[in-house]
């Protein structure tokens, strides 16, 4: 696996990905902050070498490297999800590539349902926790041992100094911010009535269909990573409607501008 990733790594250099710091992950809706992004060069999944290709309308494909707040980036614009077919190391392969390149910080964004009732859609979740219900790791094949330690730790997944950071950020900024834990589900469906109510049991904040695989991989290669859901819609099971596509994609717009300041006031302080 190496090798692989290497030649990706090698590719993306020629491309003029030098020395980037940060590596930021967007999500279902969330492709906005890459507006910001100075001197970017860009360049389409199917282009690099053992890459994925996304398949999800809503992402767009391109991996984009620039400036963002004074730091050098690599933004991904579009991630890659089991539902798509796509195995767990397929999933969290370009963080693996994104290290290769040098990053020294991983920020993730995501679309997640709301299970705790506390929470509005249109508003935005730090990641305190989570739980992998996606059915394995990321972690599970043979020689992931040259690659990392096998047995990660996972007691703080998610880096606390660039949490608190997030926090402060939203608070000098007048945002909404809960914090929680995140369930990460195979989909594509959505939940049933049953699975909402279970997912509470089981003390979910929220539900989605991403990040955790490449929050442990994160782990796996001690890059720290901080994480935040945008809430599109409101996981009540006593009165359930049918989803709306159109109606998800409008709450991230809505919350998006709010997660662009605390990522780049986030970067600006890293």
């Amino acid at each position: 696996m190496k090798t692989y990733i290497d030649q990706s790594a090698q590719f993306l250099k020629q491309r003029g990905f030098d020395v980037p710091e940060i590596g930021i992950i967007l999500g279902t809706g969330l492709g906005q902050i890459v507006d910001k992004i100075e001197n970017a060069i860009d360049v389409s999944y199917n282009h690099i070498p053992n890459f994925p290709t996304a398949t999800v309308e809503f992402h767009m494909g391109k991996m984009i490297y620039g400036d963002l707040a004074g730091k050098k980036v690599i933004v991904m614009q579009g991630r890659f999800h089991v539902y798509e077919g796509y195995t767990l190391r397929d999933v969290s392969y370009p963080v693996r590539v994104m290290h290769a390149l040098g990053i020294k910080k991983l920020l993730v964004s995501n679309a997640a349902g709301a299970i705790n009732l506390d929470f509005d859609k249109g508003q935005i979740m730090l990641i305190e926790d989570h739980i992998n219900l996606q059915g394995g790791s990321p972690l599970a094949f043979k020689g992931v041992s040259k690659l990392g330690t096998r047995f990660t730790d996972m007691s703080t997944p998610y880096d606390r100094d660039m949490s608190d950071k997030i926090e402060a950020i939203a608070k000098a900024k007048g945002i909404t911010l809960h914090k929680g834990v995140y369930a990460s589900v195979v989909g594509p469906q959505l939940e049933t009535r049953a699975e909402y109510r279970y997912l509470k049991i089981i003390g979910a904040d929220a539900v989605g269909m991403s990040t955790v695989p490449e929050v442990i991989v994160a782990n796996h290669l001690d890059l720290p990573v901080a994480a935040v859901s945008v809430l599109t819609d409101e996981c009540d099971p006593d009165n359930l409607k049918p989803v709306d596509i159109d109606d998800i994609m409008a709450a991230a717009a809505k919350a998006e501008p709010d997660m662009i300041q605390l990522f780049m006031g986030l970067i600006e302080e890293l």
